[in-house]
């Protein structure tokens, strides 16, 4: 039997596959015992109130993107040209469309509704350090574009590419290079130096 914390882990990662697949309204506790095949009870036992399970579901929903983006910053420095960035960007995309990526990537989006309603899930779910918008960032920044626009202008592209995980997932298909190789470029193109580029 898994340990406590252990126990919780996996009492999150149930409740993260119950989110995906039944929505905000069949992520109850008895729903997350079922899903992690532990007995009736186990869940609201460590996390008493639905509030305290959906905050455990957050969090480790962020370790996961976390560890996911700093494992990709580790295997790929930063992009050399903009073709090289948007085939980083559009794989790790693609990676997030299936299987336990896409369980995430819905689960993470139907937290995102529901921190509207809950500032607090929102501080958990935009983390301060986030290394896919660090390798962007830095990409940008030496490429020319000054290092205040650079940050606007990482916070656009990642939310364009965001916008094209979120359709796929709902319309099919996956983010390709082509899909993200237009939003690179605008991102370099917008009053950028004109050696920007080159």
């Amino acid at each position: 039997m898994p340990t406590p914390p252990d126990r919780r882990t996996a009492l999150a990662d149930a409740a993260i596959a119950v989110l995906a697949c039944q929505g905000m309204r069949g992520l109850t506790h008895r729903a997350v015992d079922r899903s992690a095949d532990l007995p009736p009870g186990t869940t609201s036992a460590y996390f008493r109130t639905r509030r305290a399970l959906l905050t455990a579901l957050v969090r480790r929903l962020v370790a996961l993107d976390q560890a996911e983006l700093q494992e990709a910053g580790r295997r790929t420095p930063v992009p050399r040209d903009p073709e090289e960035l948007a085939a980083g960007i559009a794989a790790l995309s693609a990676q997030r469309l299936t299987g336990e990526g896409r369980t995430r990537s819905l689960a993470r989006y139907a937290c995102a509704i529901e921190s509207v309603h809950h500032p607090e899930l929102r501080e958990i779910l935009t983390p301060r350090e986030n290394a896919g918008r660090e390798t962007v960032r830095a990409f940008l920044t030496a490429r020319g574009v000054p290092e205040a626009d650079a940050d606007a202008r990482t916070v656009t592209l990642l939310t364009c590419v965001d916008g094209l995980v979120f359709d796929r997932l709902v319309n099919g298909g996956t983010v390709s290079p082509a899909d993200v190789r237009g939003l690179v470029a605008g991102a370099l193109r917008r009053d950028a130096p004109e050696d920007a580029g080159r």
